[in-house]
């Protein structure tokens, strides 16, 4: 992963930094995953995952322009409007949206247990309240999302990078973006506080090594360049081969690799 290494030149002066490059995930195949893929990174310092989303739509829409003289194009029998404004929401919206259940109803996490239970979704016995409501998005939710949406605000369950928000830590300052029911993109306000850092890390370790992985172990250095300080910093990596589907229409990731 390149993440770390940039969020170091961020921290040594550096205003915007990316990356394109291949990553290998042990991960299995379909037609849009790859275990080896391509992925450009980048970091601003000074602005948040609000300024990520203004960058990634203005891109999207001047690379189609220029690569297929349109920002809307056709995929797999669909038009998608690259160049219309796209649609903003928290995960608890979408969830409320498509599944018609409200994450602010709950008021503890067997609550939310018992809600995803009557829906008949798979949960762990001690899902929290964010686990439950990653299941119903990725139930009810993604194969929604045609247009490019971008879903904002995830649980601090699944982001152990992202800033948690100030007014309601339950929640991070994340975003993914959608397009075809599939997701391009990921972003973040920048977790720059390296108190909260250790100790994610710390917990992402101990997990590792509940599942075997015996190599796992804290990134002291990177912890080091944190409590020098990163400014706040916005960060955003795209699947480069997906949105090279996208422009292509092609079907499979393995026709673009």
């Amino acid at each position: 992963e390149t993440e770390l290494y940039l969020k170091r030149l961020i921290v040594g002066g550096f205003d915007k930094v990316y990356e394109v490059g291949r990553i290998f995930r042990n991960e299995g195949m379909d037609a849009t995953h790859n275990p080896e893929f391509t992925s450009i990174e980048m970091y601003q310092a000074y602005t948040d995952y609000f300024g990520m989303m203004d960058l990634i739509e203005n891109m999207y829409r001047t690379i189609a322009v220029k690569i297929c003289g349109t920002d809307t194009v056709s995929y797999r029998g669909t038009e998608i409007e690259i160049g219309k404004p796209w649609t903003r929401m928290k995960m608890t919206e979408a969830v409320k949206k498509y599944a018609e259940v409200d994450y602010y109803g709950w008021a503890t996490d067997e609550e939310a247990r018992a809600a995803a239970k009557a829906k008949n979704l798979e949960i762990g016995e001690a899902a929290t309240k964010g686990d439950v409501l990653i299941a119903f998005f990725e139930e009810f939710v993604e194969d929604k999302l045609i247009q490019p949406t971008i879903i904002y605000d995830y649980p601090v369950e699944n982001s152990p990078l992202a800033k948690r928000k100030a007014d309601e830590p339950a929640f991070t300052e994340r975003f993914e973006y959608f397009i075809y029911a599939s997701e391009f993109g990921n972003a973040f306000s920048e977790l720059n506080d390296p108190i909260d850092q250790r100790e994610r890390f710390v917990r992402q370790v101990e997990q590792r090594r509940k599942a075997g992985g015996t190599n796992a172990q804290v990134d002291e250095d990177f912890v080091t360049a944190l409590e020098y300080g990163l400014p706040p910093t916005g960060g955003l990596g795209m699947g480069l081969d997906r949105f090279v589907m996208l422009l292509t229409d092609s079907a499979s990731i393995r026709d673009v690799l």
